[in-house]
């Protein structure tokens, strides 16, 4: 099943990003606050924001790549 498979697809983004493995672009940084990053998740358009932290990952959102880009900003208090 697709959505079987979709979170399948998140869980191992998930994996790469706390392993700190893979490829993770930075994409925004707000004074004070850590970079934001994202993770891709394979066979699908989607991405992980998230933000490094000392004792956790902090996801920001699981996002459509193409439709309404970077709507999730809103959600980064400053």
């Amino acid at each position: 099943m697709l959505g079987d498979e979709f979170i399948a697809d998140v869980s191992a983004a998930l994996d790469r990003i706390w392993r700190g493995s893979g490829i993770l672009l930075g994409i925004a940084a707000h004074a004070g606050r850590p970079l934001i990053r994202k993770a891709t998740i394979q066979r699908v358009p989607y991405v992980i924001a998230f933000e490094e932290h000392e004792q956790h990952v902090l996801v920001l959102a699981v996002a459509h790549a193409k439709r309404r880009p970077l709507y999730w900003l809103m959600r980064v208090k400053a």
